[in-house]
């Protein structure tokens, strides 16, 4: 099976988080830094990667990403810092 990630993007501010689910993680995000990636990211300016999981399953990161978008923003936050505790730009 093809690789598959959950991500999550953000903008400058740290202020506003997009969660979404790729095979294609460097494109997807080129995608949304082109302003392509989707409606909400170009609107609010939400392109820098700071999480993401990788899968062997898409049906995995598919579930996955249903439980983040479900999830409270501080659990969020708390996720994220476990990785990345500066909220720094992850170049991937």
């Amino acid at each position: 099976m093809k690789k598959s990630y959950i991500y999550i993007l953000t903008n400058t501010y740290r202020t506003t988080f997009y969660i979404g689910v790729t095979t294609d993680l460097k494109k997807r995000i080129n995608d949304h830094a082109a302003g392509v990636g989707s409606k909400f990211t170009k609107k609010y300016n939400v392109i820098d990667l700071i999480y993401y999981e990788e899968f062997l399953d898409v049906n995995q990161a598919i579930s996955r990403e249903k439980q983040l978008k479900s999830w409270k923003r501080d659990w969020k936050i708390d996720l994220i810092k476990k990785l990345n505790p500066t909220l720094e730009t992850i170049l991937y």
